[in-house]
């Protein structure tokens, strides 16, 4: 306590033990305008300072602005032994990942992690991108379709396991939003009743924020009487989880194993039982679906090892030279640096604990120079983020599985008339997947479109995989575009 209180005087001092704690971090400017200000945006501007954590967010600015320009290890490319192509598995081995994935789910060892905290602006949207619908004959959001993903999962591991016993955990949803999309996600799942999944296996937590600063480190203030702050990255995950206390959570639960995904991806395959019995089969702490680099200029991350048996990691990029992008390994004939990231990650509970502790301690984040809104107009500073894949340099232990992009990436980040990764993109790449699932269960398909041009949307309830459609598919004719459902 022992602070002043603000009352109504126009000439009253600004609380000084406040102003002593952002001298000591060097931002005091916080307060440069505060004889202009009314008493209640006085009374704001307190209230904003008082809400952050000083110590811990000039140790991040600090260490985020120091590690700029500092030189990365050389990159390598990853070791084949890494990685599980798609070519080198047998039916054997997926059949048993796929049965040890199940065992698992059924047993409760398994939570889903949404990463979900950004609205659809690209697209056109304000509202949060998991309620956007992209045009599929159903009208589902994104969403819809991952929650019945988790139904039809849930489904599959209490037949094949549990031979249909009453002792079944259900998959907890572990939904990260951010202060632009709580609220409006929250309700979203409301209204549609968890979209048949019960309210209590769905988690809501948001990621935090984080003062944007000029390039000196300084606050810049939004308002006279607000910093301006942003999200914290889709990294932000990880703090996040700490803070809120979800890592005990989870390991009440029983929770062992986190499958990680982000909202944007219309073919995602949520709590992916393969993956899980592929990567408990492994027995590491980290591993990523990845998909095979379309051309050596394409717009995606790649995962590498940093140095000489270094650790993997992933390059973004813009940072990656574009002769190392177009270097192809003779023995494979595939780019050397060709394994994409895509955001399908599965960790341990252990791990994540050990990032949490990790990231915090090192508190080294990623600068954006943006544009920033700011009391003298646009200024430019730095927004700081974390990334989800900040994780892998920590991992003692990592694997790649390779999965097709036409079954497992459909991308839903740019607005229709873009020249990719739009709704309508997104749309098709469902739509052809499914045609070919029906068409392989024995069913037909008639069209007044060229068929690559539509195509049939099966509801995950029906399938997760295209299994169980022969009863539902066999000998029918489906006239495109559709929805095949019970």
């Amino acid at each position: 306590m022992g602070e002043p209180t603000l009352d109504n005087n126009a000439v009253s001092p600004p609380p000084q033990a406040l102003i002593e704690r952002l001298k000591d971090y060097g931002q005091e400017d916080a307060f440069a305008l505060w004889d202009e200000l009314s008493p209640e945006e006085r009374d704001l501007l307190v209230k904003d300072i008082e809400s952050l954590d000083l110590s811990r967010i000039d140790r991040i600015i600090r260490c985020s602005l120091s590690s700029q320009g500092l030189m990365a290890a050389a990159v390598e490319p990853v070791p084949e032994s890494n990685v599980s192509t798609v070519e080198d598995r047998s039916m054997e081995e997926r059949e048993r990942w796929w049965k040890m994935g199940l065992k698992a789910i059924s047993d409760g060892k398994l939570g889903v992690l949404l990463l979900s905290g950004g609205q659809g602006t690209r697209l056109g949207s304000s509202d949060p991108k998991g309620c956007f619908n992209i045009g599929l004959p159903s009208s589902k959001s994104l969403f819809q379709l991952q929650a019945e993903r988790i139904l039809r999962v849930q489904s599959l591991a209490s037949q094949s396991v549990n031979e249909g016993s009453a002792r079944f955990t259900p998959i907890h949803w572990y939904i990260m939003t951010s202060p632009f999309t709580d609220e409006p996600t929250r309700k979203f799942f409301e209204s549609h009743k968890y979209f048949g999944l019960e309210a209590d296996q769905v988690t809501f937590f948001q990621q935090g924020t984080i003062p944007c600063v000029s390039k000196d480190g300084r606050f810049i203030m939004e308002t006279p009487y607000r910093v301006a702050k942003s999200p914290d990255g889709n990294g932000g995950v990880y703090s996040a989880l700490k803070y809120s206390k979800l890592l005990e959570d989870m390991a009440m639960k029983g929770i062992k194993y986190l499958d990680c995904y982000g909202v944007d991806n219309a073919l995602v395959r949520v709590a992916d039982p393969t993956f899980l019995g592929y990567f408990i089969d492994k027995g590491v702490d980290a591993a990523a679906k990845i998909v095979r680099k379309a051309y050596p200029q394409e717009k995606v991350g790649v995962f590498v090892r940093r140095g000489k048996g270094g650790p993997l990691s992933v390059v973004e990029y813009s940072e990656l030279d574009p002769s190392l992008a177009s270097e192809i390994n003779q023995a494979t004939g595939r780019l050397r640096f060709c394994w994409s990231n895509v955001c399908l990650h599965m960790f341990t509970l252990d791990f994540l604990n050990q990032v949490a502790n990790g990231l915090e301690k090192d508190s080294i984040y990623h600068l954006a120079e943006k544009k920033i809104p700011s009391v003298h107009g646009h200024t430019v500073g730095y927004k700081l983020e974390q990334f989800i894949f900040d994780a892998f340099p920590y991992a003692p232990s990592t694997a790649l599985f390779e999965v097709l992009r036409e079954e497992e990436f459909a991308p839903v980040k740019n607005a229709n008339g873009a020249k990719f990764d739009t709704p309508e993109s997104a749309r098709l790449l469902v739509l052809r997947l499914h045609a070919r699932w029906v068409v392989a269960a024995g069913g037909f398909l008639t069209h007044t479109v060229p068929l690559y041009a539509t195509g049939v949307e099966v509801s995950p309830l029906c399938s997760y995989t295209g299994e169980n459609l022969e009863a539902i598919c066999r000998g029918r004719t489906f006239h495109a575009p559709c929805e095949i459902s019970f």
